[in-house]
């Protein structure tokens, strides 16, 4: 048995070592993909050098102290505390004795891309240490490999600074935005304890529980306190922590284990878990059945089915900028934002845009604040949560998508009832900065305000997420061509949504609807009829009805064709013979500095390259009131739609050329407006550049439509109906493209590079 074990786990190997060697359309027989594996040749300084690893819901930041240890921050996607917050599990430092990371020494630390790993390798000559760290891409563990050619001892420590109960104040208590108050008498936001069990069988267990709430006090203040009974709350009883072992370690202490004696090989094993359970007791019983589960699986096969993971994850789709220093720089930000958003992008929950689960101390004037602080809170903001997923729809990485739109299916009950109860009427409205559970937080609707509308006039009306994500599951849809996601999540968001803009406004004397009152995204907050809702509207309407026909649902076409007809014309205005589009037939009282008029571009694609009206586009991009790139700043997705190379290849350098620069790890960007690292910035520039490659408009499909000549690139990008396109552009000449499948090639057009 023994035997036939090893022999499959050799073969599993082999076949991921020959998908590693044809993924990527490497040239030559090198792999292209190692070229951006990041390499440092000294340790750090503290957790601002930290590198970023995870599975998709398990997180790592790891680093190595200067003359010190290994150490990593553990988080989760679904660590939600009392006052949800995203908090870290813990802190885990790793000690080798004697040491290999002191001064002086031999040291290399590399992000393996393909390999989905961290390896660590530093001491002297012939007494090398070998540490290999990975976050299971398929079971829910850690893994700390060490290895030696001479034995050593090892010791782990488990650091925790939830120790005290301790009211969040000043600063600091942005991190719990949606809580917030002029006086926090009546709800101060208090941080609980965690919970160190006594070591037992050689583990360390930990746990933090949630035995308060801010649920009830939010839906009651917001006038939704009927609503209790039918939605359960989902933070009371939370509970999230881990167990670390390892063979041939003992307890020391209820935070330590050490080794009993030295040796050559040590693996250390460390086992996250968050659940909602009604005792303490009963998540301890699921954390020891996860225990049990995974270590039936033998490491060597759980390592190798990890690899293939990675290496089938990097073959869905590459892009591989070539011919310039400007051009590298593009492909590294471009392959490392893309291996960020894997670590963070399968769990429970979205992406957070304002760090992910890679957010570690901060210095904040003379204030220090622990790797739970993020700035602007724990909620999901639309017009930020979205820019990650625009990026995953030509990359192929349909996975990583599930989490937002399964928040937003999980949404519709409560945004469906909270409707009714505001404004009595149906459909559904989802708020533009939301909590998981779909209400606003109670610092934008208003401590003991009367409501329904949000004291927080920045986002009072801003209600377009509803239609913009229907528009992102249109494309999903248009992709993938799954049947049962269109019928159990699409449709029903659908026709919520939908339904909310035809019946919450009153239609003029032509039987047009009036947006009035209304506002353009954050900008403009006193509006009549806004471009994003009209455009957003005709967009999807246009595709839904098509849907309805085909599925043969007269009933739901004929209502869809009646509000698409009723809704007004997109806001437009002639000067000098050339037409543009406004914001808004009428927009008045500008606050913050987007460009609405622009989302007739995007996201909802009705002028540009693909979609045509091309000089209406261009003239309303030269007419835009805000020009600049970076954070959340949409400009280079627009050029690129637009089919302006030259400013979307300016746009796209600018924004991988600029990480923060107190962090070590090269795709950290921020803080621009959010925080580190700013997922927001590296998605926009992900999406812009493969849409100067990629854009479709129905089942026609545009190859380099906003392409710089002077730039080679190999790639392999995701289309309509199930299509997949991968070419090789190099020295100013199309030199190989692949069309899957060969029925498709007949559907592309190649637009000349500029």
């Amino acid at each position: 048995m023994e035997s036939k074990r090893k022999i499959l786990v050799v073969l599993i190997f082999l076949v991921c070592l020959g998908i590693c060697a044809v993924a990527g359309g490497a040239e030559g027989s090198g792999d292209p993909l190692d070229q951006y594996n990041v390499v440092w040749e000294t340790p750090s300084k503290d957790s601002s050098g930290s590198m970023p690893i995870g599975n998709g819901d398990i997180g790592l930041n790891v680093w190595v102290e200067e003359d010190g240890d290994l150490l990593f921050y553990i988080s989760k996607t679904d660590t939600w505390s009392e006052n949800a917050r995203l908090l870290k599990l813990g802190l885990v430092r790793v000690k080798v004795s004697p040491n290999p990371f002191e001064k002086k020494m031999p040291f290399k630390q590399t992000l393996k891309l393909r390999q989905g790993e961290i390896e660590i390798i530093a001491g002297p000559a012939g007494r090398e240490v070998r540490l290999r760290v990975w976050v299971d891409a398929n079971q829910q563990v850690i893994r700390v490999e060490a290895e030696g050619k001479r034995a050593f001892g090892l010791e782990t420590h488990l650091e925790v600074w939830r120790k005290v109960k301790r009211e969040l104040k000043g600063n600091e208590a942005n991190s719990a935005r949606g809580l917030t108050r002029n006086d926090q008498s009546e709800y101060p936001i208090i941080v609980y304890p965690d919970t160190i069990l006594p070591a037992k069988d050689g583990r360390i267990v930990w746990y933090h529980r949630n035995e308060k709430s801010c649920y009830p006090i939010t839906l009651t203040n917001q006038h939704l306190g009927e609503l209790l009974a039918k939605y359960p709350d989902p933070l009371m009883g939370r509970t999230f922590g881990g167990c670390m072992k390892g063979d041939g370690l003992k307890a020391v202490g209820r935070q330590t284990l050490k080794s009993v004696k030295p040796r050559r090989r040590f693996v250390v094993s460390i086992y996250p878990l968050t659940a909602q359970t009604k005792t303490s007791g009963a998540w301890l019983k699921l954390l020891g059945a996860q225990i049990a589960a995974i270590d039936a699986t033998d490491l060597e096969a759980a390592r190798a089915a990890h690899g293939k993971w990675w290496s089938e994850f990097w073959g869905r789709s590459w892009i591989f900028v070539r011919g310039t220093e400007e051009a590298e720089t593009v492909t590294r930000g471009y392959t490392l934002q893309r291996w960020i958003n894997a670590c963070g992008g399968r769990g429970a929950y979205p992406i957070k845009f304002n760090g992910s689960i890679f957010t570690v101390d901060a210095q904040i004037g003379n204030e220090h604040y622990d790797g739970d602080y993020r700035r602007w809170g724990g909620m999901f903001w639309w017009q930020n949560t979205r820019l990650p997923y625009w990026s995953m729809l030509a990359a192929g990485d349909f996975d990583l998508m599930q989490p937002l739109f399964r928040m937003y299916k999980n949404v519709l009950g409560l945004c469906s009832d909270k409707t009714k109860i505001y404004y009595k009427h149906e459909g559904a409205f989802f708020p533009e900065t939301m909590y998981f559970w779909g209400t606003n937080g109670n610092c934008d609707y208003g401590w003991g305000h009367k409501g329904p509308e949000t004291i927080n006039r920045y986002i009072r009306r801003e209600w377009q997420g509803g239609i913009e994500i229907v528009a992102m599951m249109l494309d999903y849809y248009r992709i993938t061509q799954d049947e049962k996601f269109l019928h159990d999540t699409l449709l029903p968001l659908a026709d919520a949504t939908v339904t909310f803009f035809d019946e919450h406004w009153e239609r003029d004397e032509r039987g047009k609807i009036r947006f009035e009152p209304s506002q353009a995204l954050e900008t403009w907050w006193e509006c009549v009829n806004p471009t994003p809702e009209i455009a957003g509207l005709i967009s999807v309407l246009r595709r839904l009805v098509v849907i309805a026909k085909r599925t043969s649902n007269e009933s739901q076409r004929a209502a869809w064709q009646k509000t698409l007809n009723d809704l007004p014309p997109l806001p437009m205005k002639t000067e000098n013979g050339k037409s543009f589009i406004l914001p808004a037939e009428i927009f008045k009282v500008r606050r913050n500095s987007e460009n609405p008029e622009l989302y007739a571009v995007f996201p909802y694609r009705l002028y540009g390259r693909a979609a045509g009206g091309l000089e209406i586009g261009l003239e309303t991009w030269q007419r835009r009131m805000v020009k600049r790139t970076g954070g959340w700043t949409q400009d280079a997705i627009q050029a690129a739609y637009l089919g302006l190379a030259g400013d979307a290849a300016r746009f796209v350098t600018k924004n991988f050329s600029r990480k923060d620069t107190g962090s070590r790890f090269p795709a950290f960007w921020g803080p621009n407006f959010d925080w580190i690292p700013d997922q927001d910035h590296g998605c926009v520039t992900m999406t812009a550049l493969q849409r100067m490659l990629l854009q479709a408009k129905g089942w026609r499909i545009l190859l380099l439509p906003a392409w710089p000549k002077e730039w080679d690139v190999e790639f392999k990008l995701h289309a309509p109906l199930n299509t997949t396109v991968e070419g090789l552009y190099r020295d100013g000449e199309l030199q190989t493209l692949k069309v899957t499948p060969r029925s498709r090639a007949k559907d592309m057009v190649q637009i000349k590079p500029q």
